[in-house]
């Protein structure tokens, strides 16, 4: 049963009692292998207004302590991925309908009306009902009845990007500065490969990698 406005891991959100009680795992302590300023910021995501950049700040650092991206290339790839997909973290909602993802099993899209629904949203552009029902089982938050908090919650949309980047377990490929697999793993293809280098190629600079 969903109760809203509850308290879980920290974050205030809807909550999936069904799975709170088993997602209580502490979050990763941020550090300066961990972080960025907001200069760093908002020098590699240019759109970003400085309000955003603060507001967003503490809860983009927080995801990339829980996703161990912990050195410079692994920061340029993780900031460059969601530079892409959010445009400069300034769009937290797929323009499209979603219309094109109705019945894509692949997305564990099953039921009517799941391709609009569970359309891309968040940082990270988390998309399907496969993904929204197991972000939301690993966070405690019931994501199925309400995908529109990945998109209109901060916190819970950071913690999804966490959570995708983790599952997906891009920070090997990272690494080795193997960039088409890390965005074959987050996009599922290449789209917006060139924009993507591009903010990658930025944030190294700025980061010193």
């Amino acid at each position: 049963m969903a109760t809203p406005a509850e308290i879980v891991n920290g974050y205030m959100g809807i909550v999936d009692k069904t799975y709170a009680g088993l997602t209580a795992v502490p979050a990763a302590v941020p550090g300066p292998a961990t972080s960025v300023t907001v200069e760093q910021l908002m020098a590699i995501m240019p759109k970003l207004s400085r309000a955003q950049a603060d507001a967003y700040l503490p809860l983009l650092n927080q995801a990339m302590a829980d996703a161990q991206v912990n050195n410079p290339k692994r920061k340029a790839t993780f900031l460059s991925q969601l530079a892409e997909e959010s445009a400069d973290l300034t769009d937290f909602e797929e323009n499209a309908s979603g219309r094109a993802y109705e019945g894509n099993r692949n997305l564990g899209n099953t039921q009517p009306g799941d391709g609009p629904r569970f359309k891309g949203r968040g940082p990270i552009q988390l998309t399907g009902r496969d993904n929204y029902t197991r972000a939301g089982r690993a966070l405690g938050v019931d994501l199925v009845n309400h995908p529109e908090l990945v998109q209109t919650d901060p916190a819970i949309g950071f913690r999804t990007a966490a959570w995708f980047w983790n599952d997906k377990h891009p920070n090997a490929a990272a690494d080795a500065g193997d960039f088409t697999t890390v965005t074959k793993k987050v996009n599922g293809g290449t789209n917006g490969i060139e924009i993507r280098r591009a903010a990658y190629n930025r944030a190294l600079k700025v980061l010193g990698g």
